[in-house]
């Protein structure tokens, strides 16, 4: 059953100036509320290992961030903002940003209320460096807010290296400010690897080389998931029923050495991130579906909630593993939808490394059903004493209750 939970039992006061607006000097300077069995304490980032149980396995979610905010200007001058969500054609990211010539992706576009389709944009920027490019962007249809747009450009470099020249990257718009050079190297993990987010996985920014080392040393194994963050991550939950708000897709891939790892073993799982908790969780209903039609489908919305699931993690993932198995794979790409809302039943994340999230959020909704609906008593705490919100500003560590 879905659940009927009201979006305003899940505010609380965020002063302006409680949100980050720039990230610390270090990464790992950063404070590190802990809560475990329903207590809270404080501590410093960069000694994250010492709160963590020895041989557990710790996933990270690798996606890199792309510039993907353009800016061009229609042959009456006004300004067009375009914000590429991700790739319509060719729809495979590595192909999309491969392209030398064209290329095409879903996007929302600013202060586009007269643009007609079919009208040649040109970017909004001046110097010899984009004369040698001059990329070009033609809307070619629109449902609400999101359109596809065909962007053109010359000099036959890829695309990945357009949005590079071209593009700032997307920090949040809580943010208040426009893009700044810090943003540049800030506002991406440190194992970043695999472009395609549009915006950063911010628990992963506070790690450095030597908290990553400190893992290590504590037998602590490191494993990597892929979830492209998609602009839908900002969006606010405009009902005041949950169960009307619509999820976003973002896909992802998991290598069949994670899933073996994750349904033979018994050890802690700690994600790092929102996004890889629905990364991890969404497998188990990955599996289902290849349980029971033999292929694997991307994991809806409510899916978790419409029905009883009798088959176990082992039985899931294993059945995922055979489809791999059986076609020749040696991961697993699919989609997710999935909102996790109180009363949702965890069955692979076992602690998460997050940061501390807007009110009336989906990801205040997943935080309160992993801690079993405490958040208050954490969020409380952050915020009396002095904790920095949101993506540029502290980091929490909790364990499942």
């Amino acid at each position: 059953m879905i659940p009927e939970i009201r979006i305003e039992d899940f505010s609380y006061p965020l002063p302006d100036a409680r949100i980050a607006k720039y990230p610390l000097p270090e990464r790992d300077a950063s404070k590190l509320l802990v809560y475990r069995d329903g207590s809270v304490s404080e501590r410093i980032f960069r000694n994250l290992a010492d709160e963590l149980p020895a041989g557990s396995l710790m996933v990270f979610n690798d996606t890199k961030v792309v510039p993907a905010r353009l800016f061009f200007r229609r042959p009456t001058g006004a300004h067009i903002e375009i914000f590429c969500l991700e790739p319509d054609t060719p729809a495979e990211y590595n192909l999309n940003f491969a392209a030398t010539q064209s290329c095409r992706w879903k996007c929302v576009i600013g202060n586009a209320k007269r643009l007609k389709a079919d009208e040649i944009l040109s970017l909004d920027a001046e110097g010899a460096e984009y004369e040698a490019v001059r990329p070009q962007a033609r809307l070619l249809g629109r449902e609400g807010q999101v359109g596809t747009v065909e962007f053109s450009w010359q000099g036959g470099i890829p695309f990945s290296r357009v949005l590079e020249l071209c593009g700032r990257v997307p920090i949040p718009p809580y943010l208040n400010r426009d893009t700044e050079a810090i943003d540049l190297e800030r506002y991406q993990t440190l194992y970043a690897h695999v472009r395609g987010s549009v915006a950063a996985p911010t628990a992963g920014l506070h790690f450095t080389q030597r908290v990553l080392d400190g893992i290590a040393a504590k037998g602590i194994d490191r494993e990597n998931v892929c979830l492209h963050v998609g602009a839908g991550t900002f969006l606010p939950v405009k009902h005041s029923l949950v169960s009307e708000h619509p999820m976003h897709r973002e896909p992802f891939v998991v290598s069949r050495e994670l899933l073996c790892r994750l349904r033979d073993g018994d050890r802690p799982v700690i994600a790092v991130g929102t996004t890889s908790v629905r990364t991890l969780e969404s497998l188990y209903y990955v599996g289902v579906r290849c349980l029971e039609e033999g292929s694997p489908a991307d994991v809806e919305q409510w899916a978790p909630y419409v029905r009883s699931y009798g088959p176990s993690r082992e039985e899931a993932f294993g059945a995922i593993i055979k489809y791999l198995d059986d076609n020749g794979l040696r991961e697993l790409k699919v989609g997710t939808r999935i909102i996790i809302v109180p009363g949702f039943r965890f069955r692979v994340a076992d602690a998460m490394v997050t940061n501390f999230h807007q009110p009336q959020s989906t990801l205040l909704l997943l935080i309160s059903a992993f801690v079993g609906g405490d958040w208050h008593t954490i969020y409380d705490y952050a915020l009396s004493h002095d904790f920095r919100f949101l993506s540029y500003g502290d980091s929490s560590l909790l364990f499942r209750r």
